[in-house]
């Protein structure tokens, strides 16, 4: 550290600028999203070839909680809400390269969702965990806007009319 001396003032110490750490990594919520696609779709592709089904489900486990730690707070809302799209792209592309015909490719793609079901379930919910933690919080205005748009609206009879 240097101290630089101005005429009338005190002596100060520069510091030198700061700068981002440079062993974190943090990911978009895109990238967030890139990631654990591939992830999935890698541990499927894998687990097609090799046989080994609970690779696929504990590799999506750990990777939406890395994804998720790993994701700035401003990109949370989207990862929240990724893990069940990225792992049904990724079956739906990982069984469209190994099944034989587009038949078995869909119920293939059926077989896994279904096999894996308890897995995304743990998946997601360990994903909103840990968004909670960090501080992601759910827009209660949506939830808001929605109340005030039903209480517009009141059921008469058989249907619903709009209140004026």
């Amino acid at each position: 550290m240097t101290q630089t001396r101005v005429a009338g003032r005190k002596a100060r110490a520069q510091e030198p600028p700061r700068r981002a750490r440079s062993g974190s990594i943090t990911l978009t919520g895109r990238g967030a999203a890139v990631a654990l696609f591939a992830a999935c779709f890698l541990g499927l592709l894998i687990a097609a070839w090799t046989g080994w089904d609970l690779l696929a489900d504990a590799m999506f486990v750990m990777t939406c909680g890395l994804v998720t730690c790993y994701t700035r707070t401003s990109g949370l809302r989207g990862v929240v809400v990724c893990p069940p799209l990225a792992f049904l792209a990724g079956s739906v592309l990982a069984k469209a390269i190994t099944a034989a015909d587009a038949f078995s490719a869909a119920t293939g793609v059926l077989v896994t969702l279904g096999i894996s079901a308890p897995w995304l379930f743990t998946g997601t919910g360990l994903t909103v965990a840990i968004a909670l933690g960090r501080g992601w919080r759910p827009e209660l205005a949506v939830l808001a806007s929605l109340r005030d748009a039903l209480r517009d609206i009141r059921p008469r009879g058989h249907r619903w009319v709009d209140r004026r």
